[in-house]
């Protein structure tokens, strides 16, 4: 067996490369986890905890309120089938109401960003046409 096919010590099952399994190791640990790897990265050799420190903000590891793991267990969890029809067409018709009133209010930002830009696009033509009408009066 490989090291990238090891089975992972928590889970029993085979999941990716050592990077995975250590990435999804210190998300379970929590973001005191990474932050301890970070600082023993820099105490052994500065790059290591450098470069920790570039992927924990490249992730966005450091200013969440929580590691990725969660975000991934919440997307899995949304189409998991309690078994109960009820619930399922319940929690179904909630989550396509919700994905709808995503769509609606995206729309609404997007009519509100083209406003936006329309009103300072005006503004600018008219502080153009005002400059070229003042700089027309002073050589008349």
């Amino acid at each position: 067996m490989t090291p990238a096919a090891a089975p992972s010590a928590d889970t029993g099952h085979h999941e990716g490369n050592w990077f995975q399994r250590s990435e999804a190791w210190l998300d379970a640990k929590g973001k005191g986890a990474w932050i301890a790897a970070m600082v023993l990265g820099f105490i052994l050799f500065w790059p290591v905890g450098l470069a920790l420190l570039a992927y924990m903000i490249w992730s966005k590891r450091m200013f969440s309120g929580s590691c990725g793991n969660r975000r991934v267990l919440n997307a899995r969890t949304a189409f998991k089938t309690s078994g109960n029809s009820a619930f399922d067409a319940y929690k179904a018709e909630t989550l396509r109401r919700l994905e709808e009133e995503q769509s609606s209010f995206e729309a609404f930002l997007k009519r509100l960003r083209e406003a936006k830009d329309k009103a300072e696009f005006d503004q600018f033509m008219d502080e153009r046409e005002r400059r070229s009408n003042a700089a027309g009066e002073e050589t008349a």
